[in-house]
């Protein structure tokens, strides 16, 4: 008999390493698979959101977090990026189209599924899988958002103070060109802060943010030449802009209000917004239901609850993404939810 667990585990397991296959094979053949490739991230996940009406449980445990698959995701982005780098800069022969097509579809993994995964790895217990966390995002050259969404964004979540929470009537591209240079000095700063506060001497792990990504491009180089440091630089951008659309999305215009003067009210799950559908849910490990992980950003992704007393998104998290590029109507579908949150 097949524990219920099994398949709860089956279900993140196939949604993340069916695309990866896809995209190796896709990179290494060329021909139709590239496409195949990108409709497996999109049509496919859309399909499969809608046509298929499966929110999970909302409340209790689906299975206990096991941590082999997290690991699994981290090792398969890295061999995923060198082959990607390697392809992209022209050694596998691959057309103009079939390159594009693979930047596409590399580029909406790594921004969904391993920006996603280390996400989950930089709130492990485990110091051992934190760093595996920080390299998935040094390796996307982003490394300080190891340090910015622990020490500044789970802190100061819906106030002025964290970059990553959007302001209402704020557009995507306003809030990104922010959230990416304020985030990097809050992290900083925060990090600066617990160096100067520990009484064992501390390196700042910006060095190895900075240090890293520099490391990274080299690398790119020695596989692919200048192609293959285009080609980092490109699939990092792409992967970074997902991450400031989840974020954007996630938190926009919800802020927490100030009691008995100067106190902020703590945490709750009216300050995320959540989406309930289940195939992007099982692609991106969970993070959609987000609200519940604020409230316990120790919880495996594998814990975290649905509840129906929660700001609850139109429209599933890569939807709500793609609408966010078009101001206008972003506005027009989010500002009055946001007034009846707030």
């Amino acid at each position: 008999m097949i524990r219920p667990s099994r398949i709860a585990l089956s279900r993140f397991a196939l949604a993340t390493l069916v695309p990866a296959f896809l995209l190796a094979v896709a990179a290494l053949a060329g021909g139709v698979w590239p496409l195949i490739a990108v409709l497996s991230m999109t049509a496919l996940v859309v399909a499969l959101d809608y046509l298929i009406i499966e929110e999970g449980p909302k409340e209790g445990v689906e299975f206990p977090a096991e941590p082999w698959l997290a690991q699994a995701l981290a090792w398969v982005h890295f061999v995923l990026l060198a082959l990607g780098v390697w392809a992209l800069s022209g050694a596998t022969g691959l057309g103009a189209g079939e390159r594009l097509l693979l930047f596409v579809g590399l580029g909406l993994y790594f921004g969904q599924v391993s920006n996603s995964n280390a996400h989950e790895l930089i709130h492990a217990g485990s110091k051992r899988l934190r760093r595996l966390g920080m390299w998935v995002y040094i390796s996307m050259l982003y490394g300080h958002h190891a340090s910015a969404h622990v020490r500044v964004h789970h802190v100061h979540v819906g106030t002025e103070a964290d970059p990553a929470s959007a302001e209402v009537g704020e557009s995507f591209y306003a809030y990104a060109r922010r959230a990416w240079v304020d985030g990097f000095r809050a992290g900083y700063e925060a990090e600066q802060d617990l160096t100067a506060r520990g009484t064992k001497r501390r390196l700042n792990p910006y060095v190895a943010y900075v240090g890293g990504a520099v490391g990274m491009l080299a690398l790119a180089g020695a596989i692919g030449g200048f192609g293959g440091v285009l080609a980092l630089l490109g699939l990092a951008g792409y992967a970074q802009v997902q991450l400031l659309m989840s974020d954007y999305v996630q938190h926009y215009g919800l802020r927490r209000k100030t009691l008995h003067g100067t106190t902020l009210e703590p945490v709750g799950p009216q300050h995320s917004w959540n989406a309930p559908h289940w195939y992007s849910s099982a692609l991106m490990m969970n993070a959609p239901r987000h609200s519940d992980h604020h409230v316990h950003p120790g919880k495996g992704y594998a814990d975290l609850q649905l509840e129906d007393e929660t700001p609850m998104l139109p429209y599933s998290l890569p939807v709500m993404a793609t609408l966010a590029l078009w101001p206008a109507g972003w506005r027009k579908v989010m500002d009055w939810r946001v007034v009846y949150w707030t």
